[in-house]
C-alpha cells in the first residue's frame, strides 16, 4: 500500500496511564490486562510489535497505547526487540503475534520487505493489520499512524541553515538506510539543503544503526576528517546522543560543532540546556501510540480508517521548551 499524507487528528489522551508489568527487557510482552493472549474470554485483544524497546521513544508510544487501550477497554500487548538492528528477532515477536489470532495486529517495521510474508499470513487469517512510525511494503496494511518523515527532515535542515548562516560544511550520522523513517529523514534534509541553500555542502551521509556508541565513533571520525565541519544532524535518539558524545569526549567547545537532533529523551534535552545541542525535532510518540490502538481498534471492527494518520513532527530548543504545545509531546 501506498499510504498518502492524509492529515489527521492525533490528540493527547487524557487518561491516567496504566502500569505494565515492568519494562526491562527488548523482548519481554507488556500486557494490559490478566490472561492469556487470545483466551476467548470476549475482550478485543491488540497486539503490538514495535521497532524496539531500548529508546524513550518507544517507551512514549507505549504509554500513549496504554492509554488509549484503557480508555476502549481493550486489551494489548506491546513489545519490541532490544535493538533496531535485530530484524530477525522482530518478526519472530510478529509471528508469534500471529499465532496468538488477535483481534488486530498493529507492527512498526524494520525492515519492510522481510515483513510481506508474514503478513500475508495475518491476511490469510483475516486479522487486520495497521502499522505505526514505519510500513512494510506489501498491500496487507491499512492505516499508518507516523510523522511525516521527509517534513520532519526539512524542518531539521531549515534550522540547521539558519543556526550555521547559510553556508558551510555539514554532515548527518543516520540510523537506518532500510525502514522509511530512517531514509525519509534523511532525504528530507538533504533535499531542503540542495534546494534552497546552495552555499552548504553535506559532506558526508554515514550510518549507526541508532547506536549512540557507534554513532559517537562515527562522528568523531567526521570531525577529524573534516575540519572545517559546521554542524551534524542525527536522525534519531540514539543518533544524536552519539554526537553529543563525541564532542563531548573530544573536549571541543560547546556550540563549535552545531548539533541538530531527532527525538526527545532526558540526554538530548539536557544536552539542549547545557548549549551542546542546538536543538532538535520532537515526534508526539504518545500520540502515535494512542493513534494506532484507534485504527486498530476501528479496523477489528470493520469500521473504515485513514491510511495515514500525520502525528506531526515539531522544532524545540532552550527558548521553547517550557512551552505548553511543545512540553506536550517531550519526554524524559
Amino acid at each position: 500500500m501506498k499510504f498518502g499524507k492524509k492529515t489527521a487528528f492525533a490528540a493527547l489522551v487524557a487518561a491516567s496511564a496504566l502500569v505494565f508489568a515492568g519494562c526491562a527487557g527488548g523482548g519481554d510482552v507488556i500486557e494490559e490486562g490478566g490472561g492469556d493472549a487470545g483466551s476467548g474470554d470476549g475482550e478485543m485483544y491488540i497486539a503490538l510489535v514495535s521497532k524496539g524497546f531500548q529508546h524513550q521513544f518507544w517507551q512514549a508510544v507505549k504509554k500513549g497505547a496504554e492509554q488509549k487501550a484503557e480508555e476502549l477497554g481493550v486489551r494489548i500487548t506491546f513489545e519490541g526487540p532490544a535493538a533496531e538492528t535485530e530484524i530477525a528477532q522482530q518478526l519472530e515477536m510478529l509471528t508469534s503475534a500471529i499465532d496468538k489470532n488477535p483481534n488486530a495486529i498493529a507492527y512498526a517495521a524494520l525492515d519492510p520487505e522481510a515483513c510481506v510474508a508474514p503478513l500475508e499470513q495475518a491476511k490469510s487469517k483475516d486479522i487486520p493489520v495497521v502499522y505505526f512510525d514505519a510500513p512494510c511494503n506489501g498491500d496487507v496494511g491499512l492505516s499508518l499512524a507516523a510523522t511525516d518523515s521527509k517534513v520532519a527532515g526539512a524542518l531539521a535542515a531549515e534550522h540547521m541553515a539558519e543556526l550555521i548562516g547559510g553556508s558551510g560544511e555539514v554532515a548527518i550520522v543516520g540510523h537506518s538506510q532500510i525502514n522509511s523513517t530512517g531514509v525519509e529523514r534523511r532525504d528530507g534534509f538533504v533535499e531542503k539543503i540542495e534546494a534552497d541553500y546552495p552555499d552548504i555542502e553535506i559532506v558526508d551521509i554515514q550510518y549507526g544503526d541508532g547506536d549512540h556508541l557507534k554513532s559517537a565513533d562515527i562522528a568523531k571520525t567526521l570531525i577529524a576528517a573534516h575540519p572545517d565541519l559546521k554542524g551534524i544532524y542525527g536522525t534519531n535518539e540514539g543518533s544524536a546522543i552519539g554526537v553529543v558524545n563525541a564532542v563531548n569526549e573530544l573536549g571541543l567547545e560547546k556550540g563549535k560543532i552545531t548539533i541538530v537532533g531527532f527525538d526527545s529523551g532526558a540526554a538530548q534535552i539536557n544536552a539542549i540546556k547545557d548549549g551542546t545541542m542546538a536543538g532538535a525535532i520532537t515526534q508526539d510518540p504518545i500520540g502515535i501510540g494512542a493513534q494506532v490502538v484507534q485504527a486498530a481498534y476501528d479496523a477489528a471492527n470493520g469500521d473504515s480508517v485513514d491510511e495515514f494518520y500525520d502525528t506531526g513532527s515539531y522544532w524545540y530548543d532552550k527558548t521553547n521548551l517550557e512551552d505548553e504545545k511543545i512540553a506536550a509531546v517531550l519526554y524524559e
